[in-house]
């Protein structure tokens, strides 16, 4: 599904013109890379970075398509080549039901593509005169990117029942990304400072969200809704939230902590440790976290925002809070 249904039809156009500006960026003169940029560019996914920037922009005086088309693009490479990377180091096969870079062109192969793409993100946002400070905000992106992937990897397969761990792990995956395409949005539109910072508040908070709902449905649900594993999180030693107060409060917690931190699960214990979160109480303390943020986000809206934007932008805190895929 592609959030343009229903929750952006405001900007049902803008993201129309960002598939086309998508299908640009992924063109090259070299025939195999066409081919994998192509791939990865259509395979799917919620195209909710771009599209939230572009929705912030039509909150400020001085929105102009042209000029936000570049970076709304820039966005969604390089959320796209992030995934590249982790779909290598994570030994993934499928995302959103579609086979990934590696799994049809190997490792080397997607590894050089995800470079190209972010390259293409970065050349995109040259052909506008943004400002120092986006493409600061760029750069640092794409750190916190790395440094988050790092954090989680070098915590796998122990058993932390830090939440404090887990809420900057994933700022830096998700918050941070969805707080700065609210941002740039903003200032490239004109948008005053204080609004501004009201609205990257919400790009924080439904980014805190998003990644935590994304983890309840990790346990939740199944491959064919998901378009990856059930339990993939589990199988890979990654602790997520319902699983941290699963940890602290289930009576089988150490059961549990014997299985996170086995490199060598079985899928029989991978089932076993879905159950016991289950039953903990886990997934329904992660759904009161997920929409605290989303509470905290619907009230950081501007008063100032025209009211089919601010409607959007609620819409799209329903939507976190209540998607199944």
């Amino acid at each position: 599904m592609n959030l343009s249904n229903a929750m952006f039809d405001v900007i049902k156009h803008d993201l129309e013109a960002l598939e086309e500006e998508l299908l640009v960026a992924a063109e090259s003169p070299v025939e195999i890379v066409q081919e994998i940029g192509t791939h990865l560019v259509t395979a799917g996914g919620k195209r909710i970075r771009p599209a939230l920037c572009l929705l912030a922009a039509h909150g400020g005086p001085g929105f102009e398509l042209k000029r936000l088309l570049p970076l709304a693009a820039a966005l969604e490479l390089i959320h796209t080549a992030s995934l590249v990377h982790d779909d290598v180091i994570d030994e993934a096969g499928t995302r959103r039901g579609v086979p990934t870079a590696n799994a049809k062109w190997g490792n080397q192969i997607s590894i050089l593509s995800g470079d190209y793409i972010f390259a293409q993100a970065f050349r995109l946002v040259t052909r506008e005169d943004y400002g120092n400070y986006i493409y600061h905000r760029l750069a640092e992106l794409v750190g916190d990117l790395s440094s988050g992937e790092i954090i989680q990897n070098r915590q796998v397969y122990m058993a932390s029942k830090d939440e404090k761990d887990y809420y900057s792990r994933i700022q830096k995956k998700t918050a941070d990304f969805l707080e700065i395409c609210c941002e740039l949005g903003c200032i490239v539109s004109g948008m005053s400072p204080e609004d501004t910072k009201r609205m990257a508040e919400y790009g924080h908070c439904i980014g805190m969200a998003f990644q935590i709902t994304d983890d309840l449905l990790d346990i939740e649900q199944t491959e064919a809704k998901i378009g990856k594993p059930a339990g993939n999180d589990i199988r890979q030693g990654i602790v997520t939230l319902p699983v941290i107060r699963a940890l602290k409060e289930s009576p089988d917690s150490e059961e549990l902590e014997a299985i996170v931190t086995d490199s060598g699960m079985t899928e029989d214990m991978v089932t076993r440790a879905i159950e016991i979160v289950k039953a903990s109480g886990g997934v329904e303390f992660a759904k009161e976290k997920a929409d605290e943020y989303l509470e905290r986000a619907r009230k950081a809206l501007p008063e100032s925002m025209p009211e089919d934007i601010r409607e959007a932008f609620l819409l799209v805190a329903d939507f976190i809070g209540e998607r199944d895929f």
